[in-house]
């Protein structure tokens, strides 16, 4: 069998409620209906995630499927993942760049050498790995420390959408519309519907907010101009790197995000799966980190795996990397389309802000289920003094400077966690 081969199950495994295992895959019709439902799973992150940084939503969808050919390659086709715009870049990019929070990142070659920055350190870790495994992430970054950093990405962005992408009133209403859209899908509905609870909610106060603007005239009305001017094919615009100390000292320590996210990611599936893929974990991190500083030479986001996936594989118990395949061609499509992009662009601020406030929430409580998941103690106190200093750095974005750079929030809050519990760790066996 070559690197790529997979073993066909028929379809009635499908019907049957089978186990197709990453090795294996159903006819190719229906690969490629699955392939399609995983581009339907990411796109709501993958394109919201650029959105709030100044990106080019287009190019990140373009990027992403790039990311999932090259991580697809570099892993031998063993493990199944999605790479995706990771969230963790979002406030570290808005504080290297100064984005204000609407249109285009006017500095966005800063936030890419330090995405580029990022990527490459990730490969790193990923050789180290490969070389030595992952014993020293796990007792460098115990979940008490990685559910911390987890949790201020998400309260670090609360502000964005609340004090950015509301104008007035009536747009802070719509805010509210929209986030509980996503709060009556995520609650009412079952099975997919669920799982794309962002993708729905947006869709439904999308169509609501054009019923109170363009047809009762009661806030900026929706412009669909844009989409009928684009073509359906053309090349996305690429953007060039710029390397400044400053920038990458701020965004790579995102590494130690992208990091826990690919380690709890791959875990995952092998509990799923029953099958050991802790062999490929040097291999995963090299894929993604490589495919990170790929989509930062072009103009994309960072990258990662992505959880939306691997909750469509628990839900359909689908984990053949056939099927990401397919998803990661799709993604290609999509991107070379201007239409599609100027579809997104044509999504109302005060929509994209109700789902940011669902989706930074969710993050925020993410860090939480680390926590939780892991039976982290906090009646000891070296766990509660940690967590409890960590948060607070991260939302109040507390500040240290050397010199010229200033590490703020995000990296103070990831820095001061790990150094901290080392300190506590050492203090507490002397």
């Amino acid at each position: 069998m070559g690197l790529f081969t997979w073993s066909e199950k028929p379809s009635s495994a499908l019907q049957g409620g089978g186990v197709i295992g990453p090795d294996e895959r159903l006819p190719w019709a229906q690969t490629g209906l699955m392939g399609v439902q995983h581009v339907i799973a990411m796109f709501g992150s993958t394109v919201l995630a650029p959105i709030l940084m100044g990106f080019d939503p287009n190019l990140a969808v373009l990027m992403s499927g790039i990311g999932t050919l090259i991580f697809f390659l570099i892993t031998g086709g063993k493990v199944p993942s999605y790479l995706g715009s990771s969230f963790a870049f979002i406030g570290v990019v808005i504080a290297a760049t100064g984005y204000a929070g609407q249109g285009a990142n006017a500095n966005i070659g800063l936030a890419l050498g330090g995405i580029i920055a990022c990527g490459a350190v990730y490969t790193l870790v990923g050789l180290l790995v490969q070389a030595i495994g992952t014993g020293w992430i796990e007792k460098l970054m115990p979940p008490v420390v990685t559910g911390a950093v987890v949790a201020i990405i998400g309260l670090n962005l609360a502000a964005i959408p609340i004090k950015n992408m509301a104008a007035n009133n009536f747009e802070a209403w719509m805010q509210a519309m929209t986030f509980t859209c996503v709060a009556l899908v995520a609650v009412f509905t079952r099975g997919m519907l669920q799982r794309l609870l962002i993708l729905l909610g947006l869709i439904v106060a999308s169509l609501l907010y054009a019923v109170f603007t363009n047809g009762l005239g009661w806030g900026k009305p929706v412009d669909m101009g844009g989409v009928i001017a684009a073509p359906w094919l053309g090349l996305p615009s690429l953007h060039t790197p710029v390397f400044s100390a400053n920038a990458m000292l701020l965004i790579v320590p995102v590494v130690i995000i992208l990091v826990a996210e690919n380690l709890g990611h791959i875990k995952a599936v092998t509990a799923m799966t029953g099958k050991n893929l802790d062999q490929y974990m040097g291999r995963a991190f090299i894929g993604d980190g490589i495919a990170t500083m790929v989509s930062g030479a072009g103009g994309g986001t960072g990258v990662t795996t992505y959880a939306e996936n691997i909750g469509v594989m628990a839900a359909t118990r689908i984990y053949s990397t056939a099927v990401f395949l397919v998803a990661a061609l799709l993604a290609l499509l999509l991107g070379f389309s201007p239409k599609f992009g100027a579809l997104i662009q044509a999504i109302p601020l005060p929509v994209m802000g109700g789902v940011s406030i669902v989706v930074f929430g969710l993050i925020a409580v993410a860090g939480a289920r680390i926590w939780v998941d892991n039976r982290v103690n906090f009646s000891d106190t070296k766990n509660l003094v940690v967590a409890a200093i960590t948060l607070i750095l991260g939302t109040g974005e507390f500040t240290l400077k050397f010199g010229d750079f200033a590490l703020g929030g995000i990296g103070t809050a990831t820095f001061g966690a790990i150094l901290l519990h080392w300190l506590l760790s050492r203090g507490r066996t002397a």
